[in-house]
């Protein structure tokens, strides 16, 4: 007699039939979550950059429509998700730090911005939410337009120019005020949403790329295996991390040295990475060294 066939399955309504299930209902979140949520906007890496690691940034944010000023900032008060002020412009301000979100940021922020345009002066959103009428990012901001960032030393923007904050408010600004890594963002041509950071002991350059991760990975190995993968004298590279879809490089710098001493050596990596991109030849065994190299030292953020 044949042996019968052994049904490998888990059993319905088992705990093995609950994780199986569970596991599949998160690969399937996974899939449907945008690999880049701000791809196709020109100031896509600096929202990752306000996203990640940028303390204290605010920029008008550019509508497709609307009359109530809105500006984009890192965190607002408390990590809501939205304020409209009390003032006479009815200022609206989204952020691209808050305490919730879901695996959409970008139709969180599109939902921020929706809730903006009705929501009553003096109220905040604690978190968007974002449903299948919620209209595409792209559909919400003009796409093509650059921001311009202000950089802030401090989180005192929060508080309206000429009105006194109470003790309560006072307090949570120091607070938040204790907490921030000196960033700028560094200005040369060429050069886009490369922010140095002083991180006390050192300073850094993380510069978010928006090319291919692939082929700036081999990008980079070539400059390596040539020697020409820094920004100058006194810096050297540290490695890299992705999020949102993105590479970012990162160099560790001297503190001692200004934000402003470092534009024209990156602008001058840029260049050289631009040239290198455009190489579609195959690597030699020390290009696939410094790529394998490289890439034993890339993080992900999540």
């Amino acid at each position: 007699m044949g042996k019968s066939k052994r049904n490998s399955g888990p059993k319905p309504n088992s705990r093995r039939a609950e994780l199986t299930a569970q596991r599949r209902a998160e690969r399937e979140a996974l899939a449907a979550t945008p690999t880049r949520p701000f791809e196709g906007l020109a100031f896509e890496c600096d929202l990752v950059a306000m996203r990640e690691f940028v303390a204290s940034a605010t920029a008008p944010l550019p509508l497709t429509d609307g009359d109530r000023p809105t500006t984009i900032a890192t965190v607002l008060p408390g990590a809501v998700g939205a304020l409209v002020r009390d003032d006479e412009a009815r200022h609206a301000f989204v952020a691209m730090q808050v305490q919730t979100f879901s695996a959409d940021l970008s139709a969180d922020l599109a939902a921020s911005v929706e809730w903006t345009r009705t929501a009553e002066p003096g109220t905040s959103l604690q978190a968007s939410s974002p449903t299948g009428e919620t209209p595409a990012l792209r559909d919400v901001v003009v796409a093509d337009t650059p921001l311009e960032i202000t950089v802030h030393k401090d989180f005192s923007w929060w508080v309206p120019e000429g009105v006194e904050p109470d003790a309560e408010v006072a307090a949570t600004i120091e607070r938040a005020n204790g907490a921030i890594l000196p960033s700028a963002r560094l200005s040369a041509d060429g050069v886009s949403a490369a922010w140095w950071v002083d991180a006390g002991d050192k300073a850094h350059i993380r510069w978010v790329r928006p090319e291919d991760e692939d082929a700036l990975m081999i990008a980079l190995a070539r400059l390596s295996a040539r020697g020409e993968l820094h920004v100058g004298e006194g810096s050297r590279f540290a490695g890299s991390f992705r999020t949102h879809g993105l590479l970012v490089p990162v160099f560790d710098l001297d503190p001692e040295r200004h934000p402003d001493e470092w534009a024209e050596a990156t602008a001058e990596l840029g260049r050289r990475l631009d040239e290198t991109l455009a190489d579609t030849s195959d690597l030699t065994p020390d290009q696939r060294r410094a790529r394998d190299g490289l890439r034993s030292r890339q993080v992900t953020l999540r």
